[in-house]
């Protein structure tokens, strides 16, 4: 059968129960749009290299204890890869096949000189002490030590990884090379090299296309409601920045329980008791809700911002949300955002939403290679230039061909990936 929109459409409408394939679902339909052949699709839906390995630990009482890691790079042809590194118990070799595309997708997009890639370790980082985890940590980096570098490919911090994560990467990749190699990770404390602002910076650009996209759909933000699911490193930051533009915040929730506020929450006194006690839960200027009722809400703005898939085939006709924007990497399955789409609620894809991440590693990679380091007004300024510079690309691109706002940023990254393969050619 011969790939078209219409066949890609079809198989998407069938249920879809993991990220790698909704990813691969994305792929084929802007394949079939842009009427590349089936050689050019599979070299763009395949990994350029994998790498598993095993890495044994040492407890805290002398056990050992053996966990499997993951990097996966899923392109180069336009520059290094790129991506995080994931610690998680379901961590495994297909969600971070998936992960590594989306990032290929992402730099294309907003136009960062970096391929995809992606790492993990399936592993619980809450169930282990801080010790444990640098050793866990040195240990996966000399395992994949033959297959990173400045010029190959680059860390960052992701779910259950932070700059002290990035710390330990960076040491251990300098003390094997011999001297300081700061642009091996990015996500690093300040200390080390780390960038001014890169910690808020996948917040800040969901924020500034949150607002954009309010706008776009005939919302004034200061008039607007948001609730954001999913309260880690994404999205308590852009609860706060959503607050601080005037949006009025009524739900939230993490992966213990939601709190609803109909008259807003106060997000810094609900950051500050996150800190104290590690959940939104028990939050007293709000009520308890379910955690999964939070996504049908009666609010103008949903900012999903935990893992893939909560936006699925059996809950997307209920969200009551107008505008969608995706702080999470894959958190609707193709078949909600058809019923999204038919309901015209306009979501905005991770790979645009969420880029403020890559934009400021980025940043932070070439403060590393210059040895010379900017103001945070500069990196904030910068940031949001090269955010609304991409959504208004995207959605130029979307209404010139009447595609939704994924279709034309995947096609638009898809298109950008393959003019570097075209250009480069083969070997030999």
């Amino acid at each position: 059968m011969s790939l078209t929109v219409d066949n890609v459409v079809a198989a998407a409408s069938a249920p879809i129960a993991t990220p790698l394939a909704d990813a691969r679902a994305q792929l084929a339909e802007a394949i079939a749009l842009l009427g590349y052949g089936e050689g050019t699709h599979q070299l763009l839906a395949t990994p350029r290299r994998e790498l598993t390995v095993a890495v044994p630990l040492r407890t805290d009482t002398g056990e050992t204890r053996l966990f499997t890691g993951y990097r996966v790079q899923h392109n180069f042809s336009r520059g290094p890869a790129k991506g995080g590194l994931r610690y998680a118990p379901n961590v495994d070799l297909d969600e971070v096949r998936a992960l590594a595309m989306w990032m290929t997708w992402k730099c294309a997009l907003l136009d960062v000189p970096y391929g995809g890639a992606k790492g993990g370790i399936a592993i619980d980082p809450r169930a282990h002490s801080t010790a444990e985890l640098e050793r866990v940590t040195r240990r996966y980096t000399s395992e994949i030590l033959p297959i990173i570098g400045p010029e190959r490919d680059i860390p960052a911090p992701d779910i259950g990884t932070d700059e002290r994560t990035m710390a330990w990467i960076m040491d251990t990749y300098s003390v094997n090379s011999g001297y300081t190699v700061p642009g091996i990770v990015t996500g690093k404390p300040i200390a080390l090299g780390g960038s001014q602002g890169r910690a808020s910076a996948t917040s800040r650009g969901v924020t500034h296309i949150a607002l954009a996209a309010l706008r776009h759909a005939g919302f004034e933000p200061s008039r607007s409601t948001a609730a954001v699911q999913g309260f880690g490193k994404v999205g308590a930051d852009t609860a706060r920045f959503l607050a601080e533009a005037g949006v009025r915040v009524t739900a939230v929730s993490d992966q213990y329980g939601a709190i609803l506020n109909a008259s807003g929450l106060h997000v810094d006194a609900l950051i500050d008791h996150v800190r104290e006690t590690g959940s939104v839960v028990g939050f007293t200027g709000a009520e308890p809700i379910d955690r999964d009722a939070l996504l049908t809400q009666p609010v103008d703005l949903l900012v999903p911002a935990a893992v893939e898939g909560v936006l699925h085939e059996g809950n997307a006709a209920d969200v009551q949300a107008r505008v969608v924007v995706e702080g999470a990497n894959g958190p609707t399955t193709p078949a909600a955002d058809r019923i999204l789409r038919e309901r015209d609620v306009l979501v905005v894809p991770d790979i645009l939403a969420n880029a403020g991440g890559v934009i400021v590693s980025y940043f932070e990679w070439v403060q590393a290679n210059q040895a010379y380091w900017w103001r945070a007004d500069e990196v904030e300024s910068r940031l949001e230039e090269r955010m609304l510079s991409a959504w208004e690309c995207v959605l130029g691109y979307a209404g010139a061909r009447g595609l939704s706002l994924r279709t034309a940023a995947t096609a638009l990254a898809v298109e950008r990936v393959a003019e570097a393969h075209r250009l480069r050619g083969l070997y030999p």
